[in-house]
């Protein structure tokens, strides 16, 4: 792996970060005004670069991903210096302190073609993703109650107040899990030890859906406290963070009605398997990923603006001491269509979507969330995309054709529908159909013959013509395309030599060979990782 990474803040929590990238083999470069700190980083990692100057970091070229862990009052006059250097940007949260300073980062970052990455740790928790499953499959029921709370003793701050400090976190998993945003949020708060400074705040949150959400944070609790109940008309979960086991529980109780009375049934609590890792360790590996592969991240700008929305207004209600305060849908997540493009009714495009200009989308099209349509695209009568698709200028995609998420379609490349075309013969009974599963990616001028399929996360070489079934992770390149070579998801090429076993380059993951013509990602890579 590239060492190409800096970290900008080595304190409280940027130790950390510096931490996970150095043994991740990426770290380059440490950057703070504090020698001392310097120094005591230096002698547990040596061998990397120390930097107090950090438009002097920002100079040099083998450094293209910058991870900023400052102090939240300097998150956007550093990542939009980063930004305009041309590099990709890990912030910590919140992303800024102003909803219209997230507002100008998010559209330079999609100005600049640079990945920006909002530090919501919590989305990469392996107890969230579980539990967002639980709720995904229905599992719990309909959700109908949020509560968590997120205390502790310090760590005192001057430059924002506790909900600033402690309940991104909980908003972000909360939006997470619910896949919509407040109606009206409203918050209370006590000021002891500063009369400016919020030591503790209780949030109140209502979603369309009918759900309540309530958030209570503290840095003035004798101990350490990192809980959230979910409740569902089914089931109940606990997450508690500071568990040292356990950490997700299931709770099977019910409540009965007797005699048109409410009985409460309790259940024996369940704990929930899966496999555990840091966090934080997992955050900073997909950010490297993202910025190998070119797509966005799982916690992106627009996740980060959405989060930094509902502060502010949390803030406001704060401020008129608990005034119910009323949120539209941020126009940041409603769909983008530049007004030189065309896009006919009926149609479907997701959240956070853009289109650029001299698009032409048929009617009938679904194009998923967070998706990246380059200008002068064309996209035919009941295409269906999904999410995080990134699809450049140029390219043409006909009625027939499916992408699933992730896929990637480079500059001007094509796909077909008719096997046999003839100008003076209507064929469009015989389209045949095509599709890219999650996470292909397609070269420049590739052209995609019709009524074949390209595997999970494989790799069409610029240039290519695709005539016959791609496997998952298949490198193929050439006219007609063959497999070349094998290819891991961050897209990396991967030698196997004469083992039964690669390991990634790059992100480290692990594959094994399934006879001569197929290969499998092994479960539980995390955990093999070295």
């Amino acid at each position: 792996m590239n060492k190409n990474i800096a970290v900008v803040g080595c304190g409280y929590w940027g130790k950390n970060l510096v931490r996970n990238f150095a043994q991740l083999g990426a770290l380059h470069t440490i950057c703070d005004t504090d020698s001392e700190r310097l120094q005591q980083q230096a002698a547990l990692y040596p061998g990397l670069n120390l930097e107090t100057d950090f438009t002097k970091l920002l100079s040099r070229d083998e450094i293209r991903g910058v991870v900023i862990a400052t102090p939240a009052a300097l998150h956007y006059s550093m990542a939009k210096e980063a930004l305009l250097s041309g590099k990709d940007i890990l912030v910590e949260k919140p992303l800024a302190l102003k909803v219209e300073e997230g507002r100008e980062l998010v559209a330079l970052a999609e100005e600049k073609g640079r990945i920006l990455m909002v530090g919501h740790v919590l989305e990469y928790h392996p107890a969230v993703i579980k539990l967002k499953e639980l709720i995904d499959h229905g599992d719990l029921g309909k959700v109908q109650y949020i509560y968590s709370n997120r205390l502790n003793l310090g760590k005192f701050r001057t430059e924002e107040n506790i909900l600033w400090s402690f309940a991104p976190h909980d908003i972000s998993v909360i939006l997470l899990l619910l896949h919509e945003l407040p109606q009206e949020v409203s918050a209370h708060g006590g000021y002891y030890l500063n009369n400016d400074i919020a030591d503790v705040t209780l949030t109140t949150m209502s979603f369309a859906s009918g759900v309540r959400a309530h958030i209570f944070v503290s840095w003035l609790h004798p101990y350490k406290e990192q809980r959230m109940v979910i409740v569902g008309d089914k089931k109940m979960v606990l997450f508690d963070d500071v568990a040292p086991k356990e950490k997700l529980v299931v709770y099977n109780h019910r409540v009965d009605w007797i005699e048109r009375l409410p009985v409460p049934r309790q259940e024996d609590a369940q704990p929930m398997e899966f496999t555990m890792a840091e966090p934080l360790r997992l955050e900073c590996q997909h950010f490297l990923e993202c910025m190998e592969a070119r797509q966005r991240p799982r916690t992106d700008g627009h996740s980060g603006l959405r989060v930094l929305q509902i502060l502010d207004a949390c803030q406001r209600s704060l401020q008129e001491k608990g005034t119910v305060v009323s949120l539209s849908l941020s126009r940041e997540t409603q769909p983008f269509v530049h007004p030189t493009s065309i896009v006919e009714q009926p149609w479907q495009i997701g959240e956070g979507t853009r289109v650029w200009h001299f698009c032409h989308i048929m009617p009938e099209v679904s194009i998923g969330k967070n998706c990246v349509i380059g200008q002068n695209a064309f996209i035919g009568r009941g295409v269906k995309i999904g999410n995080n698709v990134k699809i450049e200028n140029n390219v043409s995609i006909y009625e027939g054709v499916t992408l699933e998420d992730g896929v990637f379609c480079g500059p001007s490349c094509t796909f077909t529908n008719v096997i046999n075309p003839r100008s003076h013969i209507s064929r469009r009974s015989e389209f045949r159909e095509t599709l890219v599963k999650k996470g292909a990616t397609i070269g420049a001028n590739a052209t995609i013959v019709c009524g074949n399929t390209i595997g999970e996360y494989a790799f069409i070489g610029a240039g290519a013509v695709v005539t016959s079934d791609v496997l998952d992770y298949a490198l193929a390149y050439g006219n007609p395309a063959r497999r070349q070579g094998w290819v891991c998801q961050c897209g990396v090429k991967l030698d196997f030599g004469s083992t039964a076993q690669a390991q990634c380059a790059g992100c480290r993951r692990i594959y094994e060979r399934q006879g001569t013509e197929e290969i499998r990602c092994c479960e539980g890579w995390q955990a093999q990782r070295v």
